[in-house]
């Protein structure tokens, strides 16, 4: 146990000014059990809203396959969990105060013996990415709803995923994973009692359904037999098809072709390598739809746009083309 006489030596021998430091001094020791406790914990950096949240009784999760990186997920955002390592050796103090603390208590010249309950050398850290839902749009698509009257609903072997089950495979909030569903028109089956049939939607899977028998379809054939199949009183327009369906002015005639946007790549680059191979020069309103998934919180699609791709001006109008050779 250190003397007082003891500290001032040593502040000495430091050339530090003990009138400049706080009077209290914490003497650090390890106790048995320290070296055992060290592997025993994790230490985890949080922003202050993830701090808030726990000290309100919410729950951080952790998600992930085996194969899978894993991430990190609150409520409604995601992160990516990476292991950073320290020169610093990082200690576990139980109940060791903060200069703060020590001058609020206005403490004296008084000597704090405290054993150091474990240590470590690296941390968790987060960083904010989007939810990896691809996976979800899968799992759905393995037992794709018919109706309660069909043969395939009365058989109890067949997949069938609760919410969840959902939240412990996909890689995703709760909140990321139930806006996706939407996004998906995917339908609670024996949970949701009164429906209205959206003329939007309608009109999008007519199309798809048209557009995915044919490579190409002339514009104006396409528009005149989309309409037709299309319940009475709905009207078809190309804004339905964002996302869905790409419409190429260039050629004569005008043609239209599917391109779904969640058929192309997660990764920033790969999604704009995949799209610029397809078409040289994009306009920002054919390429928006195409983009606007990768958008974060600080990121819009005129950022995305300047990173990965250059401008000019082609016949008046703004287009944008690959920053790379695109193989």
């Amino acid at each position: 146990m250190r003397t007082r006489e003891e500290v001032d030596a040593t502040l000495q021998i430091a050339k530090l000014n003990a009138a400049e430091l706080l009077p209290a001094v914490h003497c650090l020791g390890f106790g048995p059990g320290a070296g055992a406790a060290a592997g025993d914990f994790c230490l985890l950096e949080l922003e202050p809203a993830l701090c808030q949240q726990l000290e309100a009784g919410h729950s951080l999760v952790i998600r992930g396959d085996k194969d899978e990186q894993a991430v990190l997920c609150s409520k409604d955002k995601t992160y990516d969990l990476k292991i950073a390592d320290t020169s610093n050796m990082l200690l576990f103090i139980p109940g060791c105060k903060t200069p703060d603390q020590l001058k609020a208590e206005e403490t004296h010249c008084n000597i704090i013996h405290t054993e150091i309950f474990g240590f470590s050398n690296n941390y968790w850290e987060l960083r904010r990415c989007r939810p990896k839902l691809k996976k979800l749009k899968k799992l759905l698509m393995e037992d794709a709803y018919e109706g309660p009257d069909s043969q395939k609903e009365k058989d109890s072997n067949h997949s069938k995923y609760t919410t969840e089950d959902l939240l412990n495979q996909i890689q995703a909030s709760e909140e990321e994973i139930m806006a996706q569903l939407q996004v998906l028109n995917a339908c609670e089956i024996e949970g949701e009692v009164y429906f209205e049939l959206s003329a939007d939607k309608i009109c999008r899977a007519t199309a798809q359904m048209l557009l995915q028998n044919a490579v190409k379809f002339n514009l104006a054939e396409f528009q005149e037999v989309w309409q037709q199949s299309v319940p009475e009183g709905m009207i078809t327009t190309l804004d339905q098809l964002k996302g869905l369906a790409l419409v190429d002015r260039q050629s004569r005639p005008e043609i239209i072709f599917l391109l779904k946007v969640d058929d192309l790549p997660e990764d920033n680059q790969e999604r704009f390598n995949s799209l610029f191979s397809l078409r040289e020069k994009w306009t920002e309103e054919d390429i928006a739809p195409y983009i606007q998934d990768l958008c974060g919180e600080k990121q819009t699609i005129g950022t995305l746009l300047t990173k990965y791709s250059r401008s000019s001006i082609q016949n008046g109008v703004k287009v944008y083309n690959s920053r790379r050779p695109i193989s």
